[in-house]
């Protein structure tokens, strides 16, 4: 029987900024064109967070069963380190998609944005066959694609949105940003993960472009995503943020220079928490500046 430490490090803490940076910069977004909802954004922040969970521990469940997670050098597999039983990591999921669930229809009850309720069936769906189903799309490389939609572009235009009643060009810049930072977290996670992911089958993205290509894209990632943020300087009445991306990129140096390293498996797995660090900052520094413009 796992212990509730287990438990909590099954969600994979790490990776819980990807989940609330969004938000942050949604509503910041929101404020700063006169429209925030504090109600609103909390009902956001408890879809976001609980998505994020919910796809860990189906991540878990479904690698867990496949055998994916036998040999890892990575944080705690409940199912793969056979902590928790293949059904209790399933129930876990499925109560998070729940939960998210219940926080979305309120979310679009009150905001009255309905179109929210067909985008969040999409991604929970998107969550769940990530790794299952009988061909889940993230053991073809596909996995980023679902990171960058969801815990980018539409977590933060959704959060917009919902409390403005419209999509501007700056939560479009700003969901580009958090995605690719977000997608960052998922290749440092990746390339760690390559000599296991490949003799297990898991084609990930990582997996297919090789060792040295998804370095150099981890790196692009992180460099484009905060540096986009001076980009939304340029819309008309924007908010003076060339000053960001200095101020963030001091929090990138470190995992960037261990990418460059050409560290392999413990060494990396500092990386994934330096970027997860990385958005976090980003983002209060961001939605700091937006909502004080």
């Amino acid at each position: 029987m796992a212990t509730r430490a287990q438990w909590i490090a099954g969600t994979r803490t790490r990776t819980l900024p990807a989940a609330i940076a969004p938000v942050l910069v949604g509503t910041a977004i929101a404020d700063f064109e006169g429209s925030a909802r504090i109600g609103i954004a909390l009902c956001a922040l408890v879809v976001a967070l609980a998505l994020q969970v919910g796809v860990n521990f189906a991540n878990d469940y479904s690698d867990g069963i496949r055998g994916t997670d036998d040999v890892r050098v990575g944080p705690v597999r409940l199912v793969g380190q056979k902590l928790a039983t293949p059904t209790q990591v399933k129930r876990a999921a499925f109560l998070s998609f729940a939960i998210a669930g219940i926080a979305g229809l309120i979310m679009a009850a009150v905001s009255g944005f309905w179109i929210l309720l067909p985008v969040g069936i999409t991604a929970m769906l998107a969550a769940w066959f990530y790794t299952g189903g009988s061909k889940p799309y993230g053991y073809l490389g596909l996995g980023e694609v679902f990171v960058f939609t969801y815990f980018g572009l539409v977590a933060v235009i959704g959060t917009s949105a919902s409390q403005t009643g419209n999509i501007s060009s700056l939560s479009i810049l700003g969901g580009i940003s958090c995605g690719l930072l977000s997608t960052a977290i998922l290749l440092a996670n990746n390339v760690r993960d390559i000599p296991s992911d490949l003799g297990a089958g898991k084609n990930t993205l990582a997996v297919r472009l090789g060792d040295k290509k998804t370095r150099a894209l981890y790196q692009f990632m992180v460099v484009v995503g905060i540096g986009i943020s001076t980009a939304m300087s340029l819309i008309e009445n924007g908010p003076t943020l060339a000053w960001v991306a200095i101020s963030a990129g001091f929090i990138a140096v470190e995992p960037i220079k261990v990418i460059r390293s050409g560290a392999e498996g413990k060494a990396l797995i500092p990386v994934l928490a330096g970027t997860g660090k990385t958005l976090f900052v980003f983002s209060l520094i961001v939605s700091f500046a937006i909502a004080n413009s």
